[in-house]
């Protein structure tokens, strides 16, 4: 299921037929709802809400952006995927909804190949890794090096069970022979509060919703996932540059449509995405968040989902590998 190519569906969906309703000369002529399957503060919905307002001045609608959290995304993403085809109700896609979750759930309550029609890539961003100050580690060698030394002592954060930091996490340890414990949070924001508050030591996040608290120093970074390093944090390696490459996959959020949406509704969101994404203040804005803009097409955004989710699914099927 997972290889099944979602350029396939966009394509089947421009030949659905399209009610008066749903025409795209008609759209929009009411407010759009934009699913967040994350709670608010996390790099998810800061992404969402930088876009979805400049979207909003181009469709000449309000963009209403409603945080749906739990069970890494999978909440979210199934009620978006239960949603009208009409362009109406649309959703922010996240590694975690699309690729993580069909690889660690064998009960998913929507099929991300089949219930959904990619729109474009919003931005593609590093992973960090982040610890509270208090951690005895400096830099990436020394936090392995007390983590090997004291076994399960440390707890990490992730924005839930089944997330791309959830799976982060444990494909840290399984490269490191390191073990902590996880606790899942509804979403990135909950758990960068309890990192800097030390109730729990590490963090694996998305770089956004970590970003302001380490600017003002209550969260030190240790290793970036990602081609390069982030020209927020020039001084953190990549964990590819510290050995680490089968570590070093960044994230993306996009735009998701209903499957059967309309092609032309589907064209109109995309081209008020790209208006957006082209923006200079949005731009700027998603850059101060460690996020490099996308505004890719449909069939290009379809495949960096489908090549997740075979990444995804090759790190869970690893021996002694598990997420739970």
């Amino acid at each position: 299921m997972l290889q099944n190519t979602l350029l396939s569906i966009a394509l089947a969906g421009a030949a659905v037929t399209m009610s008066p309703a749903a025409a795209a000369s008609d759209f929009p002529n009411q407010p759009i709802r934009m699913i967040v399957p994350f709670a608010p503060g996390g790099s998810t919905d800061i992404v969402a809400r930088i876009v979805s307002q400049r979207m909003g001045q181009e469709l000449g609608q309000t963009v209403i952006v409603e945080n749906k959290a739990g069970a890494g995304g999978a909440i979210g993403a199934a009620e978006a995927a239960r949603a009208q085809p009409d362009g109406y109700t649309v959703s922010v896609a996240t590694v975690s909804t699309m690729a993580v979750n069909p690889a660690c759930r064998s009960d998913l309550p929507y099929d991300p190949s089949r219930d959904f029609m990619p729109v474009t890539n919003f931005a593609n961003l590093p992973n960090v890794i982040v610890v509270n100050p208090k951690f005895p580690a400096n830099n990436f060698e020394e936090m392995v090096k007390e983590l090997k030394a004291n076994p399960e002592k440390y707890s990490y954060g992730s924005s839930g069970t089944c997330s791309i930091n959830h799976l982060f996490g444990e494909a840290f340890k399984h490269s490191t022979g390191t073990d902590m414990i996880h606790v899942p949070y509804k979403g990135s924001g909950p758990a960068v509060v309890d990192t800097v508050g030390g109730q729990v030591e590490v963090l694996f996040d998305n770089l956004p919703s970590s970003m302001n608290q380490i600017q003002a120093g209550n969260l030190r970074p240790i290793a970036i996932a990602g081609p390069k390093r982030a020209e927020a944090l020039p001084d953190i390696p990549t964990l590819a540059e510290l050995g680490h490459p089968e570590l070093n996959e960044p994230a993306w959020y996009g735009l998701l449509a209903p499957a059967g949406t309309p092609a032309d509704i589907v064209k109109k969101l995309r081209d008020a995405a790209v208006v957006a994404l082209q923006d200079p203040k949005v731009m700027e804005s998603l850059r101060q968040q460690g996020a490099t803009p996308s505004g890719n097409t449909p069939e290009e955004f379809a495949e960096e989902i489908r090549i997740w989710q075979e990444n995804a699914a090759k790190v869970v099927a690893q021996p002694g590998f598990k997420l739970d």
